[in-house]
């Protein structure tokens, strides 16, 4: 409502007969007020050329008041008295700078720029206060009576009180913002989707006499596709991009088929299933990768949101990243199998390869096993660094001779074993042969310290047990190991 600066004629203003007990009696906050005064200021302004009142009040807010001070009430009913709990028009009147204050400037220039340009009225959303400083949300009306268009002597404002419903909606936005918030600044990659022509594709199949989805999709694998490709992404929030390294969502959306790819099929499977079987709610592992093509391990999480079970056109879709962990996990794993110097599997994985090939009873199984000549030497002379050095090499040589075939270990501090299954005893002579080469290679890189071996193989004859073939070649090791260092001996 405007903000007045009021000059009261001597008692009401009459209203005569019916008129004025409808305005008396009406149940919205009514008020007749006199604008001519600033129909007057309008004239001069125009005189001067102002066209434009919007920039002119704009450029001076004190226009705007000069405006507000020519405005005359002439008359208010009961009903506004009782809004703005005022005791009379009179206390009302006397008290309205605590009526129309702080925020009334901006609603005041529109309600002038109607009037500016010829309307018959005015309409605006304004704040009031009542006399006690309660906040009033008010819808105004105004209505330049009938034979008052010219002067704008007479103006009937109708107040309407629509604190509640701004309140709701002030309330439905602060919630709106708080779910917003929750959902762009969650910590967890969040995807609002459309699963509706899912549900569709799905009812169709109720309808054709399919009650086994999973004995459906064996069939026609086809349909999971299908299904895929009728997902419909609404939104995903700040975490998902980062999880995914997407720059914006537009280019994420874009480049969907490199995020859900590989063994994406075979999950969206089982949770067409769940759905199908009437879970809305399931969770499952998945596996996708990120724009850089780095792989991603997630929890899904799958939810129908609550409201859209008759059609599924909005669930939400939850991935908390759980890569850091799968690696840690596998790392775990791997220790528990690898010596971490060498690379190489380590004595547990080593026993359980022989266990394992004993249960599955392959035949024949050849090893090659290996020492280091010098090891404690090589520690005393120039450090446990040097002998470190030197165990990383050999774990070099034995990878490049296992290739893919075999299993290479480290079984003791400077021992080493190469588990050969299924090599016979030809093929056992030629890898003994490549690993010399390979030992002859390593050290024209490393030329200051040469790594010498003394390594044996044995083929398992047959009939005959795993752990006598490895005594065997550890012996014939072991005689070599001998032989090596009665001939450094001899030389010194």
């Amino acid at each position: 409502m405007t903000s007045p600066s009021v000059s009261r004629s001597k008692g009401q203003t009459p209203i005569a007969g019916d008129a004025g007990a409808i305005f008396d009696l009406a149940p919205v906050s009514m008020w007749l007020e006199d604008f001519s005064a600033v129909k007057a200021q309008f004239d001069a302004w125009r005189a001067e050329g102002v066209t434009n009142l919007r920039a002119h009040l704009m450029a001076d807010p004190r226009r705007v008041a000069q405006c507000s001070s020519r405005i005359r009430v002439l008359r208010v009913n009961d009903r506004t008295l009782e809004l703005f709990e005022a005791e009379s028009e009179a206390h009302l009147v006397a008290n309205l700078d605590r009526v129309f204050r702080d925020d009334m400037l901006l609603t005041h220039i529109g309600e002038l720029c109607q009037l500016w340009d010829g309307a018959g009225g005015f309409s605006s959303a304004a704040v009031n206060y009542t006399l006690g400083g309660r906040r009033l949300d008010i819808q105004l009306r105004a209505t330049v009576l009938p034979g008052h268009e010219t002067d704008l002597s007479r103006v009937l404002l109708t107040a309407e009180d629509v604190t509640a419903r701004e309140e709701a909606l002030r309330g439905e936005l602060l919630n709106r913002q708080y779910a917003e918030g929750l959902f762009e600044h969650s910590p967890v990659s969040l995807w609002v989707e459309d699963f509706s022509r899912i549900r569709e594709m799905l009812e169709d199949l109720r309808f054709q006499g399919i009650t086994d989805l999973r004995v459906f999709t064996d069939v026609h694998p086809e349909f999971v596709l299908e299904c895929m490709s009728e997902i419909r992404v609404i939104e995903v929030n700040r975490a998902t991009l980062d999880m995914f390294c997407a720059p914006d969502a537009p280019t994420l959306l874009e480049n969907l088929q490199h995020v859900f790819r590989d063994g994406m099929q075979a999950h969206f499977r089982e949770q067409l299933i769940e759905l199908w079987n009437g879970r809305l709610v399931h969770s499952r592992e998945v596996l996708n990768y990120a724009l850089d093509g780095t792989d991603r391990n997630a929890i899904m999480q799958f939810s129908v949101i609550p409201g859209r079970e008759a059609d599924w056109s909005r669930v939400l879709v939850s991935l908390t990243d759980i890569t850091a962990r799968k690696k840690a996990e596998a790392y775990l794993v791997y220790l528990g199998k690898h010596d971490v110097l060498t690379g190489l599997y380590n004595r547990g994985h080593y026993i359980d390869m022989l266990n394992r090939l004993t249960r599955q009873r392959i035949s024949p199984v050849s090893a090659v096993v290996l020492d280091i000549n010098g090891l404690k030497a090589v520690n005393d002379d120039w450090g446990h660094d040097a002998g470190d050095a030197l165990l990383r090499r050999i774990g070099e040589v034995l990878k490049e001779a296992a290739g893919e075939r075999w299993h290479a270990a480290r079984v003791g501090g400077d021992e080493f074993v190469l588990l050969m299954p299924r090599a016979d005893a030809a093929e056992t002579a030629t890898t003994l042969a490549a690993i010399a080469q390979l030992v002859e290679v390593n050290n024209q890189f490393y030329s200051g310290m040469p790594m010498s071996l003394s390594m044996a193989a044995s083929t398992q004859g047959q009939g005959e047990a795993l752990e006598a073939m490895m005594r065997r070649a550890d012996q014939a090791m072991y005689a070599q190991k001998r032989d090596h260092y009665a001939r450094a001996a001899v030389g010194g």
